[in-house]
């Protein structure tokens, strides 16, 4: 019997340190500002660390987000990330914001964030956003400005701009640098592609459309 309990123990510790390594480490100090010098600087979580007596405010800050992208393009859509590429000093804090510009009718494509739960925030426009859980059911909503909307880490979602002018998203994470999934790029577009029988078969498409489709996506990686 006690062979069994401290085996139960053992799981639930072992789920409980897989749980909590699934997202951004928490930091360990103040601050831990990216630097990729690896020669001065010391390995913490996230990226290297530079010295915390030479940092400075330029370190946590980015301009820019007041700015329109350009929209002209075949899904009427385009995004700026901030995160730890951009600003060193969110190193470690578990945290990142986007800018996402959308034509009258752009569309964020289906996609997944694999690290970082997503909050959206409706600055202008009018959207229909929404993501699908394991159970195949759409959470979908219409969203105006000052709206919100949470989207689970990893799971499929989209925003799709139904109104008539140019519409806002302002775009937070739980993580330094959430990653991106675009789900027709990463079926139709892969290098080398994946085989086409296969994907006809999956998706119940004929392999010469599946063929005109990798053709199609592959130009965009």
């Amino acid at each position: 019997m006690k062979s069994v309990n401290f085996l139960l123990a053992f799981v639930l510790m072992a789920l409980a340190s897989s749980l909590a390594s699934a997202f951004d480490p928490s930091p360990l100090q103040d601050y831990c500002v990216a630097i990729n010098d690896t020669k001065t600087a010391i390995f913490v979580n996230g990226r290297f660390c530079k010295d915390p007596s030479v940092a400075t405010a330029d370190d946590f800050t980015f301009s820019g987000l007041n700015i329109p992208l350009d929209t002209n393009n075949l899904v009427g859509f385009n995004a700026t990330l901030v995160n730890v590429d951009n600003i060193p000093g969110l190193n470690t804090l578990g945290i990142a914001i986007a800018r996402a510009d959308f034509a009258p009718g752009g569309v964020s494509s289906p996609h997944i964030h694999p690290r970082g739960t997503e909050l959206v925030l409706v600055q202008k426009g009018t959207f229909y956003a929404g993501f699908v859980d394991s159970n195949n059911t759409l959470f979908g909503k219409t969203l105006y400005p000052g709206d919100v909307f949470v989207i689970p880490v990893g799971l499929i979602h989209f925003q799709v701009n139904t109104g008539k002018t140019d519409g806002v998203l302002y775009v937070s994470f739980n993580s330094q640098n959430p990653g991106l999934i675009i789900l027709a790029n990463s079926t139709f577009g892969t290098n080398p592609p994946i085989d086409p029988y296969a994907l006809s078969r999956a998706f119940q498409l004929d392999v010469n459309a599946v063929k005109q489709l990798q053709a199609k996506f592959s130009s965009t990686n």
